[in-house]
């Protein structure tokens, strides 16, 4: 319990230090520079970061409290290492690497202290994309779920994989985007349960002016093997965010809110999701 309680006042402790830190370093750039309004750059590194299959490397850290899990009303903690690396396979095409790493403090279902933390399963997924897409941007390709939990009740202890897809718009100041995949297990202990399962997470995000942006990017996960009443997930909610630079390094940073309006017994009624992601565009090149 003392573990998670700091999990949540440093989680806390974060998103007041970017609230906080974001005006003066606003004010900053302004003084040292005074050509620091937006800029065709600045916008088109917005739009980047929030396209799944642009060509920009980034490094994002996540940090999902998840409120209200098990019969005891705890918290669950999932700290997501997520590197997103764009490589151009030829003058047409590109594939996407994107990987997702958790870090998962589990409390026990079994009792109000005690739990286990360690490694979570490795999710990784690679989309195929045109360098040059019009306006519908798109890309497909394999998801896969990899055993590398460091205890059984942090992963399924399965290999899955299945198929991917990402389709998306940025009309004027907006980004809309579906991202979906489902996998199926193939291989890894007999013991455990076989593994068919949905992902679908959209964004919708309203840019707004100095790099802010407002935006809801809530994931739905369908369970097909759970029984009736357990197999959805679906949180409702968002919040803000901005991209801007931190010393010389561009970073984004967003802060959202999720409850769940439908969710497995047992499972979080609400999250906190504190995300804040590395970005490299000059070693995303064309």
């Amino acid at each position: 319990m003392v573990a998670v309680v700091r999990i949540q006042k440093k989680a806390l402790s974060l998103a007041i230090l970017f609230f906080l830190a974001t005006p003066l370093v606003a004010q900053d750039a302004t003084a040292s520079d005074p050509q620091s309004a937006p800029e065709t750059a600045d916008t088109q590194l917005q739009k980047d970061v929030q396209n799944p299959v642009a060509s920009l490397t980034l490094v994002p850290l996540q940090n999902n409290s998840n409120f209200d899990a098990g019969p005891f009303n705890r918290t669950q903690n999932v700290f997501n290492i997520q590197p997103v690396i764009p490589v151009n396979i030829s003058s047409y095409w590109k594939v996407i690497v994107r990987i997702v790493q958790p870090l998962v403090w589990q409390p026990s279902p079994n009792q109000d202290t005690g739990g286990e933390y360690g490694y979570g399963d490795m999710a990784p997924d690679f989309f195929f994309s045109p360098r040059h897409p019009g306006k519908l941007m798109w890309g497909i390709g394999p998801a896969f779920v990899i055993p590398t939990a460091t205890d059984h009740v942090l992963g399924q202890g399965k290999f899955s994989m299945g198929p991917s897809a990402v389709v998306l718009v940025q009309p004027g100041k907006w980004t809309i985007v579906n991202l979906v995949n489902n996998v199926w297990s193939v291989a890894g202990s007999g013991s455990r349960l076989s593994v068919n399962q949905m992902l679908d997470q959209y964004f919708i995000t309203r840019n707004l002016k100095k790099g802010w942006y407002v935006t809801t990017s809530p994931i739905i996960t369908a369970n097909w093997k759970a029984p009736s009443g357990n197999v959805w997930t679906v949180p409702f909610g968002g919040g803000p965010g901005r991209v801007q630079k931190l010393g010389s390094q561009p970073v984004n940073w967003n802060l959202e809110f999720f409850g769940n309006a439908v969710h497995p017994k047992g499972g979080p009624s609400w999250t906190m999701r504190l995300t804040l992601a590395f970005l490299y565009p000059k070693y995303s090149k064309e």
